[in-house]
């Protein structure tokens, strides 16, 4: 039997991962997009534009007008939130169950730093983080985020786990050492896509991640 090594820390990825939260970001893009650009985007359309955060998506689409189009995004994202009423079923207690063992979990999502706020506070987990790293308007920057969350944990990269649901997380996960576990439990993931970057480990449902964890034997951090 192969054993894991034991897991100090936990970063997760924010959509898809913790909550389905695409409902919410399809329908502020395509609001925002309908007022400033009169174009009707489609979900395959916004997904497109993912890589950088959503100024920097704006930005690039809308250049000259991009600063209304983005505070009409945010209003909108928060109006329309229930959409994503809560986290992923099971979520707040494996985050609860890792608290209890002292291990610290962190956010490292592509997202602006102002929705992922909105999504924190609206799904009931801001106080669960003490750190979360968003998105950038020029473009990823997974890798340099969990980067930082090892300097501020002061772990080495073979003591943490990170939990994507996209196959570039894995990719950011690789780039910097870390484990990588795929989370394929949202109907919006590809379990395919993600299954052929060799995560290690294809976790389909939270309670297969909390097995995972449990199986590394998660420790404290100090």
């Amino acid at each position: 039997m192969t054993t894991i090594a034991s897991v100090r820390g936990v970063i997760f990825d924010l959509d898809g991962t913790l909550a389905d939260t695409f409902p919410v970001i399809f329908a502020a893009f395509r609001h925002a997009f309908a007022i400033y650009a009169d174009r009707h985007l489609s979900d395959h359309e916004i997904e497109a534009m993912f890589g950088p955060n959503e100024e920097g998506c704006i930005r690039k689409a809308l250049p000259s007008n991009w600063e209304p189009c983005l505070a009409e995004y945010l209003k909108e994202y928060e109006r329309v939130h229930d959409l994503c009423p809560g986290p992923f079923p099971g979520v707040i207690e494996m985050l609860d169950w890792l608290k209890s063992r002292d291990v610290p979990v962190a956010i490292v999502t592509g997202k602006g730093a102002q929705s992922a706020a909105i999504s924190l506070r609206r799904l009931g987990l801001s106080g669960h983080f003490t750190i979360v790293k968003s998105g950038s308007p020029e473009g990823s920057i997974k890798p340099q985020a969990i980067r930082e969350v090892l300097e501020e944990w002061g772990m080495p990269p073979a003591d943490v786990v990170y939990v994507g649901d996209a196959p570039s997380d894995v990719t950011a996960a690789r780039e910097v050492g870390v484990r990588v576990l795929g989370a394929a439990w949202a109907n919006s993931s590809d379990a395919a896509k993600i299954e052929a970057m060799a995560p290690d480990a294809l976790l389909r449902s939270i309670d297969e991640l909390r097995a995972w964890l449990a199986g590394a034997g998660v420790s404290p951090a100090l």
